[in-house]
């Protein structure tokens, strides 16, 4: 098993900046790859970012390209979320997840792929 604890969310104004922090603990050795999600109110959870654990591969969703960057710190076992610019529709519960299995050099988007969740944390952003 793997617990995933997230951290650095908050309340911030249109086009600010956050940076939310997932720690992961537990049987890491079996982690390949992790990824951020989010769902705001009355949506469905959607994909935002990934990255492979051992190459740093990564993926964005096209509504966050550019403006956030994924990375990991792996001594720490952590993955990081840098949020720039952000829009009042960047509003939403981010939750981090993480993913044991491999899918050669692509980075999965669904939520299948993903074996462990964190609870999340709550990004809101004013206009």
């Amino acid at each position: 098993q793997v617990q995933l604890v997230e951290s650095g969310g908050g309340l911030v104004q249109a086009g600010g900046s956050l940076r939310l922090s997932c720690a992961a603990s537990g049987r890491t050795v079996s982690v390949r790859g992790m990824g951020w999600f989010r769902q705001a109110p009355g949506k469905e959870r959607g994909f935002v970012a990934a990255i492979t654990w051992s190459g740093g591969n990564t993926a964005y969703a096209d509504s966050v390209q550019g403006r956030f960057t994924i990375s990991r710190d792996n001594a720490k076992n952590t993955v990081y979320l840098q949020m720039s610019s952000l829009k009042p529709e960047d509003t939403a519960l981010y939750s981090c997840a993480a993913r044991p299995s491999l899918y050669g050099n692509s980075i999965p988007r669904a939520e299948i792929a993903y074996a462990y969740w964190g609870q999340g944390t709550q990004v809101t952003v004013s206009s």
